[in-house]
């Protein structure tokens, strides 16, 4: 009772000071367009780990070197014609031409290459195809390495070596062949947000059929800034992702409207009751829908602050940063939006039909079916939701296969080169073995026998400062689960050899990180689940219910992981959709992201629906009305606050980079299989089969969490719990 008095409270102090509500909101929202650029600017493309052994390596590589360490290098490559090797006379000088265009395109580079050291290492076995490493200066920005592979690809254009073209490829010349448009273009954040925008008016039209439909926009289009502004002085005390800025944009935008649609929709229903003023309308609208945005709000935010707990500094910026955006959501949907409602509200409302302010006959009818097949209902979604979590068993996590990442020019072309010549993809991540103290070449010796290793080279221009450099090339991506256990064996060599040696690349920090990260992942589920057990139970005056909703959102998670291995890695769909062949794995970083928000975001509609739930069970007793009027008022709203950010991820697909379109199936998709099959079918089976076991919260649990205690059976009560 407590909290629905402070949300009046809080809600009747705003329409009392409405012209300084407004003013604030309109202050910051200005202030954070203004802010959009120079905090874009201040994120940080950084994935280092702190304390692992790539990253020592790397940081080291970069400090003496001045370039490569974490980012993978660019891969000229050249097939000579038939009858041609690079013994031919002539071949050398003209591959060491070829070479010093891309050093004086990139100044900076390192190269290597069969022209300058000799090595057959650089040289296909019928000595007609032989490539180059070049490693770049990390210089971050939003795509790092990909304007010098761009760069060292112009400096290639029309360069042959016996006639045949020389091409650049690499992962990030794979990359920016991706994004230049070569598999179909894509679009940029602002088309994107436009694009989601305008799907979002579409489906807030149709649910509102009246000027009301502005309103949730209203409340993204000041949330959305107001978070940049936030975020702004943050990037520029610690490195926050780059990720963090879409994810603004896209979730900001999906989150703001699905809280204001919330509001909405109840404010409606208490403006029809009798002798009502709307003022006291949107009182009683924000103590009961507004506490549900509240909770909702809490349980995101709960959900990306859990990611502090990862050893991670950019997985902590993100759950720091993302934090922001439904903690200003909330604050804009239980102060400005309460304001809008009491003032211009009813003329916005005034030609609406009135179909939402009333349960819905569809979804009323759909609850009845389900109650009456509780059972067969719940087998039949459990067993689509559990094949899926089968697939997600089976995720292999690594960077996405280098032939997924671009269908067309010359960084395909040299890609196709390397495997048509058997050399295969181990160029395009090799692990770099920097010797501390020792001799390099005996290092080098060693390694190139390694199980998994192809070559290893240590051209004599890679030495300073008492230091040494040995290139060691995988026989497969050093990126996939064989090239990981190449590189375990790499590092498992120089520990019995007579050198300090510690192993870096690109690859050995996107290992390291997966091993950071999941190891430590137990922990961050077990936090994200506790404290969301704990704050709905206190919602929902309930152990039950709570209890359900966690192990339901584990559920759509898996789901979600699930349909990203079917449709990604194994290549269910991405062909037919967007005409990239199965990636053979998830990018390291992906499911633990996908967790963090798809578990929180789904929380929404879980708080939704268990708050008319909860509602219609307090004032009627009976479970199985609770379950028909809960998603009879509820379902219309779910479904169309789905849709929304269905629609902002659908957009989000139209990002450049495979990377982008993974992530926007994993949260588009998963948030649409979570509001049909689980919230649709699934969790109000669950209560109707549960029964009165729902509402079970005995006094001591409630006590502890400082509510009443609700349905306590009386063999239970007898014995004091």
């Amino acid at each position: 009772m407590s909290n629905r008095n402070a949300m009046a409270t809080l809600t009747r102090w705003a329409l009392g000071h409405k012209k300084l509500v407004v003013g604030l909101w309109v202050v910051l929202a200005i202030a954070g367009i203004a802010a959009a650029k120079p905090a874009g600017d201040a994120l940080s493309t950084s994935f280092d780990i702190p304390g692992s052994e790539a990253f020592s390596a790397n940081s080291r590589i970069a400090e003496v070197y001045g370039n490569g360490g974490d980012v993978a290098p660019i891969v000229p490559v050249v097939t000579l014609p038939e009858g041609t090797t690079v013994d031919s006379p002539g071949v050398a000088g003209e591959l060491a031409a070829a070479m010093a265009k891309v050093e004086a395109a990139l100044p900076d580079a390192r190269v290597a290459s069969y022209a300058s050291t000799h090595d057959r290492a650089f040289v296909s076995e019928d000595g007609r195809t032989t490539f180059a490493l070049v490693s770049i200066p990390a210089l971050g920005g939003v795509d790092p390495g990909q304007a010098e592979a761009r760069a060292a690809q112009e400096a290639l254009a029309g360069v042959t070596v016996a006639g045949a073209p020389v091409h650049a490829t690499g992962l990030d010349a794979l990359r920016a062949a991706s994004a230049d448009g070569e598999q179909g273009g894509g679009a940029s954040l602002a088309v994107e947000v436009l694009i989601a925008g305008g799907g979002a008016l579409l489906v807030l039209a149709f649910v509102f059929a009246s000027w009301m439909a502005i309103v949730p926009l209203l409340m993204a289009i000041v949330a959305i800034p107001t978070t940049f502004l936030l975020v702004w002085p943050l990037a520029t005390v610690t490195d926050v992702s780059v990720i963090v800025k879409f994810l603004v944009a896209l979730i900001g935008l999906a989150i703001a409207i699905d809280y204001a649609l919330l509001v909405v929709v109840r404010w409606r229903e208490e403006r029809l009751r009798e002798n009502t003023t709307n003022e006291a309308a949107v009182v009683e609208a924000m103590q009961h829908a507004g506490r549900a945005v509240v909770f909702s709000g809490s349980t995101v935010g709960i959900s990306l602050l859990a990611l502090v707990a990862l050893p991670v500094p950019f997985l902590r910026s993100l759950g720091i940063a993302g934090m922001l955006i439904p903690l200003v959501s909330v604050a804009v949907a239980i102060t400005l939006l309460p304001v809008v409602l009491a003032t211009i509200g009813p003329r916005l409302d005034r030609r609406h039909t009135g179909r939402t302010d009333r349960a819905s006959r569809g979804w009323s009818a759909w609850a009845r079916i389900i109650v009456r097949h509780r059972w067969a209902a719940a087998v039949a979604s459990i067993a689509v939701l559990g094949a899926l979590v089968v697939a997600a068993s089976t995720i292999q996590l690594g960077n996405p296969r280098a032939d997924s990442l671009a269908q067309a020019g010359p960084a395909r072309a040299g890609l196709d080169q390397l495997a048509g010549s058997g050399i295969g993809t181990g160029p395009l991540s090799p692990f770099d073995a920097l010797v501390r103290s020792g001799d390099p070449d005996v290092v080098a010796d060693a390694l190139g026998g390694v199980d998994g290793v192809r070559a290893a080279v240590a051209p004599t221009d890679w030495r300073r400062d008492g230091t040494a450099l040995v290139s060691v090339i995988p026989t497969q991506d050093g990126n996939s689960p064989a090239g990981r256990a190449t590189l375990d064996r790499v590092r498992a060599a120089t520990g019995e050899l007579p050198a300090d040696v510690v192993t870096g690349g690109e690859a050995a920090q996107s290992a390291d990180f997966l091993d950071s990260v999941y190891g430590n992942f137990p922990l961050v589920v077990a936090l994200i689940s506790a404290l969301t057990f704990v704050l709905l139970a206190r919602a929902f005056r309930s152990l039950v219910l709570p209890l359900k909703a966690v192990l339901l959102n584990l559920l759509s998670v898996g789901a979600a992981w699930g349909l990203i291995v079917l449709v990604w890695q194994h290549g269910f769909g991405s062909e037919a959709i967007w005409g990239i062949g199965a990636t053979g794995s998830i990018n390291v970083e992906m499911p633990v992201v996908v967790f963090a928000f798809l578990f929180g975001i789904s929380m929404d509609y879980q708080v939704f629906i268990l708050s008319r739930m909860r509602e219609a069970f307090d004032r009627t007793g009976s479970t199985e009305t609770a379950v028909v009027e809960g998603i009879g008022r509820t379902g219309r709203l779910v479904t169309s606050a789905a849709l929304i950010l269905g629609l902002a991820f659908v957009a989000f697909s139209a990002a450049p980079g495979t990377e982008a379109k993974i992530f926007a199936t994993a949260l588009g998709g998963g948030i649409l299989l979570d509001a049909t099959l689980i919230r649709g079918v699934l969790a109000p089976a669950a209560v109707a089969i549960l029964g009165r076991w729902n509402w079970w919260l005995p006094r001591r649990p409630a006590r502890l969490l400082r509510v009443e205690p609700s349905a306590v059976r009386p063999e239970v009560e007898a014995a004091g719990l």
